[in-house]
């Protein structure tokens, strides 16, 4: 069965490749002419294998393997080279990777620049990336890029967290929350108005109590998954676009969430342009770039100012003007384009920004996880009272 055999040759005492489509290594020898070089070496080009199901996403750690990679280029070896030690190295403890860096390989053997070999697998590396990596190929700086390229989606990452883990304890406190209200709704309910089935005249709370007992006896399974399915269905409506996108728009409704949503989005994407700026992207294509990071209304609000900029305008005024700066951020912008530094000054402002952010998640904490716990608190000794209200009703018609 024939395959493809990537032929090693020495030519001008230059080490080069060919990738040759042959039934054998044999075969393969005999269609280097005498010419072409001095033939080193012959090895069989693997076929690039995607785990799982076809068109399934494949998930690899790609700041793992940005960092072998940029580390192995730094250390002197070829491109090829490197992509062949990981390959190597990966083995068969992950098919995932070793299909990936196999497809880029093909792709290289063929003569393709890594940023179109990226390119052909969208669903590895971002588009980003990718336009990082093409602007670096022409500098020679492809271990920085690759390197600024890892640390940028390092600290990505760390504010992800941050916002997850300011939230987790509020999710706790609901979850915990929620079950002891259906513990009490369920069980201690139904059973404390057993004291109450064998009085006449009972009061309008006591009666409430016997009415939910009832219904538990009787319909109890019917109403737990009632429950559960509207629980389920409220999980399953969070995933779709619809929803999240109805949920984003409330966010910026409201004015303080807005502003921490604000800050959230303008630190991300001047960390973005900045990233793209300092590997040699062109301003304008930057932004371009950067826009699918902003929410439908500030990317239209970029839209208007790209047309502004290409027609000549300063970057700092003009997006001032549509709203897409701080005070702060309009100044190092100024500062960036005087001294020519613009993508510097675009991570500044990031990490500016990271740091109001901080302070605005540390302020949600303070506020709102008491605002939380009272009203989790009320809601379970609302129950309380409800239960103890009959015997006090009945204490005082007694007296």
């Amino acid at each position: 069965m024939g395959g493809e055999y990537r032929v090693r040759l020495l030519r001008r005492d230059q080490v080069c490749e060919r990738v040759c489509r042959a039934g054998s290594k044999d075969a393969a020898v005999a269609q280097i002419g005498p010419d072409e070089g001095v033939v080193l070496d012959v090895q069989r080009v693997r076929p690039a294998r995607i785990a799982g199901a076809a068109g399934k996403r494949r998930r690899i750690s790609l700041g793992l393997l940005l960092q072998e990679l940029s580390a192995l280029l730094e250390a002197g070896l070829a491109l090829i080279e490197a992509l062949e030690a990981l390959s190597d190295k990966a083995g068969a403890g992950s098919r995932q990777v070793q299909a990936v860096l196999a497809a880029l390989l093909k792709e290289l053997y063929q003569g393709q620049p890594l940023s179109k070999a990226m390119q052909a697998q969208p669903d590895v590396f971002p588009e980003l990336l990718v336009a990082t990596v093409a602007s670096a190929e022409g500098s020679g700086q492809l271990p920085q890029a690759l390197r600024r390229y890892q640390h940028y989606e390092l600290r990505i990452e760390n504010i992800r967290k941050r916002v997850v883990g300011a939230l987790l304890y509020p999710a706790a406190v609901v979850a915990v929350g929620f079950g002891v209200l259906m513990f009490m709704l369920f069980f201690v309910i139904p059973r404390f108005a057993v004291v109450f089935e064998s009085l006449q005249a009972l009061p309008a709370t006591a009666q409430a109590l016997l009415w939910w007992a009832r219904l538990v006896r009787e319909h109890g399974m019917a109403l737990g998954a009632g429950i559960a399915g509207v629980i389920a269905a409220a999980v399953l409506a969070l995933r779709t676009a619809r929803i999240r996108a109805a949920l984003a728009a409330l966010i910026w409704r409201l004015p303080k969430l807005r502003d921490v949503a604000f800050l959230f989005v303008l630190a991300r994407f001047y960390r973005t342009v900045g990233l793209l700026v300092e590997g040699g992207t062109p301003v304008l294509q930057a932004l371009e770039l950067s826009r699918r990071l902003l929410p439908q209304r500030l990317a239209a609000r970029l839209e208007q100012a790209l047309a502004e900029l290409r027609a000549g305008k300063a970057v700092s005024e003009t997006l001032a003007a549509h709203g897409l700066t701080t005070p702060v951020a309009r100044r190092l912008l100024r500062v960036g384009e005087h001294s020519g530094d613009l993508g510097g000054m675009c991570e500044r402002i990031a990490l500016f920004h990271d740091s109001t952010l901080d302070h605005a998640v540390e302020v949600f904490g303070k506020v709102f996880e008491p605002l939380l716990m009272l009203v989790v608190g009320a809601m379970v000794g609302t129950i309380v009272v409800l239960l103890y209200m009959p015997i006090f009703e009945l204490a005082s018609s007694m007296g």
